[in-house]
């Protein structure tokens, strides 16, 4: 099995693979409000820290695990309990995997809502409708189970063409285009009149906040959702890695340009909403309701609205991929079955778990927190806990400095084998008691 496993063509496509699994609704919406929320700049602090060492830290050991043992969570975890004389490495291993298909299974839900906005936007929709009672309409109706079902099938498609051919080539596309569509909008957000106060909810330091636990608190469990740490998505990218790529450098440019990202998103919306007196702090309606206000208020809104879509459906559609490779890489990995068998199983099984949820939004709202706050963070958990401690930081760090052009010195196994599993335990034990962080 493994001289057959797919590999990707080089450093760049699986870069921009990682940056288009990390970059995914969440950054569009949550990002610039926690920004202004907890302090404008003063928040960067402690988040720029938080993802710079311990994000950048966690990657890497997904990276160099999936790649050391050239399977996904499940057969990486059976892989190294065996190699230590240990029964019920498979079993453990399905927690992240069930974890990241359960994010899975909602987040196509709201990748279809983006597809639904998308067309609203290209015809000209928003100057027509009352946009709040709209969104209202779809979310938790009997349509949003059609714009699912688009959402599976179009994420279907690029994933039974391969790593290669489907995920890598797909994002080669989609990520150079988000950031030029970004930049764009940016621009054209940041020169609206008013816009100067959304500049400095952003960026305007409020010191007094880095006094303040929550800030930090909150600051730690965006560093930790901004790199995509599960314990099973980017361990599954990195099982498909070559052994001469340079995981430390990919683990640095993917969090780089995640982030980069994500600032840039916020710049766009925030800006905006201020300039059109709109509720900045609005959550996830920010996005189909507040965004929407704007671009109808907005002199050329018809072309900046559909830019904004396409950058959001980009966005979507890249996380996506990489939380539908999860679980087709275990059924393929379990099974044996090709990987066109397995993306069907997967997507059908999805979109079945998912039609309640489409139906109703309180349902749906209970099985996000679910998967988000519990199974998750625990899912991060687990690895770090079989790669750095049961397969052992030394091992680990021989792994990650494999193909590197500067090799980690002995003390980032302690950086890993502590801090960061620590760190990872604290994130899963405070989201429990704050419902989220």
């Amino acid at each position: 099995m493994t001289a057959e496993r797919e590999t990707w063509s080089g450093k760049t496509g699986f870069i921009l693979a990682c940056i288009g699994a990390a970059m995914g609704l969440g950054s569009i919406w949550m990002f610039p409000w926690r920004i202004g929320q907890f302090g404008g700049a003063a928040f960067l602090v402690p988040y720029l820290i938080f993802t710079f060492v311990l994000g950048v830290t966690g990657l890497m050991g997904e990276f160099a695990f999936g790649r050391s043992q050239q399977r996904g969570a499940i057969g990486s975890y059976e892989k190294v309990f065996k190699e230590r004389g240990i029964s019920g490495g498979a079993a453990l291993g399905v927690i992240p995997v069930l974890g990241v298909s359960g994010v899975f299974t909602f987040y196509l839900i709201v990748v279809g809502w983006i597809l639904k906005y998308l067309t609203l936007s290209i015809t000209g929709a928003f100057n027509k409708i009352d946009i709040p009672a709209y969104f209202g309409g779809v979310a938790g109706q009997t349509e949003s189970i059609l714009w699912h079902f688009l959402a599976l099938v179009l994420t279907l498609v690029i994933i039974r063409m391969g790593v290669k051919d489907g995920i890598e080539t797909a994002n080669k596309y989609m990520m150079p285009g988000l950031f030029i569509i970004l930049a764009i909008l940016m621009i054209r957000s940041v020169t609206l009149p008013g816009a100067q106060e959304g500049i400095n909810y952003l960026f305007v330091p409020d010191w007094s906040y880095l006094a303040k636990p929550i800030t930090w608190v909150m600051a730690l469990g965006q560093a930790f959702f901004t790199v995509s740490l599960g314990g099973a998505a980017m361990l599954v990218y990195g099982s498909y890695l070559k052994a001469d790529e340079d995981i430390p450098s990919s683990a640095l440019n993917t969090a780089f340009y995640t982030t980069l990202a994500s600032l840039l998103a916020a710049l766009v919306t925030i800006p905006a909403a201020f300039a059109f007196n709109l509720d900045v702090q609005a959550g996830p309606p920010l996005l189909f309701i507040t965004v929407p206000f704007i671009f109808k208020m907005m002199p050329g809104g018809y072309i900046f609205g559909i830019l904004f879509f396409v950058a959001v459906v980009f966005a979507a559609i890249s996380s996506a991929i990489n939380l539908m490779e999860v679980p087709v890489e275990a059924i393929m990995d379990r099974t044996g079955w090709s990987r066109t068998k397995s993306a069907f199983l997967v997507t059908v099984i999805g979109f079945l778990i998912g039609i309640p949820l489409d139906l109703n939004l309180n349902l749906f709202g209970i099985f996000a927190d679910i998967v988000t706050i519990y199974i998750v963070p625990f899912g991060a958990v687990l690895s770090a806990v079989v790669f750095f401690w049961i397969y052992g930081s030394s091992k680990a760090r021989e792994q990650v400095n494999k193909g590197a052009a500067k090799p980690l010195g002995a003390w980032w196994e302690y950086l890993a084998k502590y801090v960061f599993t620590g760190v990872a335990i604290f994130v899963l034990i405070m989201g429990i008691i704050m419902g989220g962080i």
